[in-house]
């Protein structure tokens, strides 16, 4: 496995964040953001595979293993959570970037590519991301509208829920994260992952600060997640012109995904119309782990 170099950060935005890259630092770059409830390690393969092209860069987000967790709810807004990459590329000295990211990752990977594409609305950040590679992670305006019409993405979803009740945390501050995942999920698939791998998961998951950290990121959440028998109405974002994503991007879909059904890729090319789809056959959530080949060589294509 390729050797990442651990880098230590203070950003603008006034968090510590530990980022960690492999290779040359005067190719372009890749930002690697991982999901829930991951760390920068979601990412090894497709890191090991571009660092020999690419500069591959992974960082821990905030809210996860050493970097800042701050235990206030908004210090976890999408907005927060995008300028860290944006401060992110500052700190190492780069411009322009490929943005990747899968589950939560990949919804910060959306925001990221909005706001960077050429005619963002931040002109500091306006035109400095190229490209866009989103693994399992659904596009908001479309996940927020199979939220209110789609009962089986609704159902999928209801972990959301028990993931922002607060009678839930005396379980996370008595067994951790793992008492959590235990009681409210039901689409992990542990024995996909390498033990060792899965073992220091399990160690990150014990910190109780890193737990409400990650927990923090979807309380903060705009999303707006209804019960199964609530008559529900749509969000305003939701219900209006959402703006388009015009740089080429790659969405990698897993078939199999239990929480996030392909229902989530239908229609995508209105709202991205420069995009590839790569759909993964046979795999669940956590595909760039569970089907590494199948990734890079999506992702060898788009990038050729």
């Amino acid at each position: 496995m390729t050797e990442l170099k651990h880098h230590r950060f203070s950003l603008s935005t006034g968090i510590e964040m530990d980022a960690f890259t492999a290779g040359d630092s005067a190719n372009p770059a890749i930002i690697f953001l991982h999901g829930f409830p991951e760390s920068h390690r979601t990412w090894r393969h497709q890191m090991a595979h571009f660092s020999d092209r690419f500069f591959c860069i992974a960082p821990d987000q905030r809210g996860y293993r050493n970097s800042s967790k701050p235990q206030n709810v908004d210090a976890y807004t999408a907005d927060k959570l995008t300028a860290d990459i944006f401060a992110l590329a500052d700190a190492l000295g780069i411009h322009n970037f490929i943005i990747a990211g899968h589950d939560w990752g990949g919804a910060i990977a959306w925001s990221v590519a909005l706001n960077g594409q050429p005619g963002g609305p931040n002109p500091a950040w306006a035109g400095r991301v190229t490209r866009a590679i989103i693994a399992n992670a659904p596009h908001p305006y479309l996940f927020q509208r199979l939220m209110i019409n789609d009962m089986q993405q609704r159902a999928a979803s209801q972990y959301i829920r028990a993931f922002r009740d607060p009678a839930n945390d005396a379980v996370v501050r008595e067994a951790g994260l793992t008492g959590l995942l235990l009681k409210t999920i039901s689409w992990d698939k542990p024995s996909a992952m390498e033990p060792e791998e899965r073992s220091a998961l399990l160690k990150d998951w014990q910190d109780r600060d890193a737990c409400f950290g990650m927990l923090n990121w979807y309380r903060a959440s705009a999303l707006y997640v209804p019960a199964m028998d609530e008559d529900a109405e749509m969000p305003a974002f939701a219900a209006s012109e959402f703006p388009k994503l015009t740089i080429p991007t790659l969405i990698v879909w897993a078939m199999d995904d239990l929480a996030l059904p392909a229902s989530n890729i239908d229609g995508i090319e209105a709202l991205v119309p420069n995009v590839t789809i790569a759909p993964v056959e046979d795999c669940g959530h956590f595909v760039i782990w569970e089907r590494p080949d199948a990734v890079n060589a999506a992702m060898e294509e788009f990038l050729g």
